[in-house]
């Protein structure tokens, strides 16, 4: 029986370096992002193991449907991030909504909807973020949804069990595409970066199979940031 590798928020920066790893090691590998058409022509470059779909997990009533053909998942990576800077003098609730509704709502209906085709030895990983403990202006909602990952991890390893579940907080990843052209907000993270530089999405992609594969570690919350949150 084949067993699939299935990224959520697949198409792009992180998620999609974390299908690249797996595509080389791995015989089916599905992303998953909100269109249909630029999921399947991401999958594409990937190699002949990848697969598109589209999942909108902002749309949780949606999610059970969109996952219907996928199938013996043995590595579930929940990826999709919305980023989000929501002030509360210019609040916008519809973001505000979207973003609460995607991490919570959302991450765990997918794994609602997918739980019975979990193969036994299955893992699954969250994302959330470095916001969590470094806040900033405008951070209210991205910074409790990445809290609440956290507290996400620790019940689901317990309800879930034997499946394990883990999270990945990233602080600044220096080569993702958010932050081309950015370089004098990456050079004040890195002055404060005891490695002297950022995670690239390459070691983030290497920690989230770490998680992945290592099957002693449950309800781990890791932070991928080169030391940052020391300083």
């Amino acid at each position: 029986m084949t067993e699939t590798s299935l990224i959520v928020g697949g198409t792009a920066g992180i998620g999609a370096e974390i299908a690249r790893a797996l595509a080389l090691r791995d015989s089916e590998v599905v992303i998953a992002g909100r269109d249909h058409e630029r999921a399947a022509s991401v999958a594409s470059t990937l190699g002949e193991n990848v697969k598109g779909i589209a999942v909108d997990i902002s749309k949780p009533l949606e999610i059970s449907g969109a996952l219907a053909d996928v199938r013996n998942v043995r590595n579930l990576v929940i990826a999709a991030i919305e980023r989000d800077t929501n002030t509360v003098k210019d609040y916008d609730i519809s973001r505000a909504m979207n973003l609460v509704t995607m991490k919570l709502v959302g991450y765990t209906e997918v794994i609602h909807a997918l739980h019975s085709r979990l193969t036994p030895n299955a893992s699954i990983v969250l994302f959330g973020g470095l916001a969590k403990e470094r806040p900033y202006p405008g951070s209210t909602t991205v910074t409790s949804v990445n809290g609440a990952v956290t507290s996400m991890v620790r019940t689901l390893a317990t309800e879930l069990a034997p499946t394990r579940v883990n999270a990945i907080h990233p602080g600044i990843v220096g080569d993702s595409p958010y932050w081309a052209g950015k370089s004098e907000a990456l050079a004040r993270t890195i002055a404060r970066t005891p490695i002297g530089r950022l995670a690239t999405m390459q070691e983030v992609a290497r920690a989230t199979l770490f998680l992945l594969d290592n099957e002693a570690v449950n309800g781990v919350n890791l932070n991928v940031d080169g030391g940052w949150l020391l300083l």
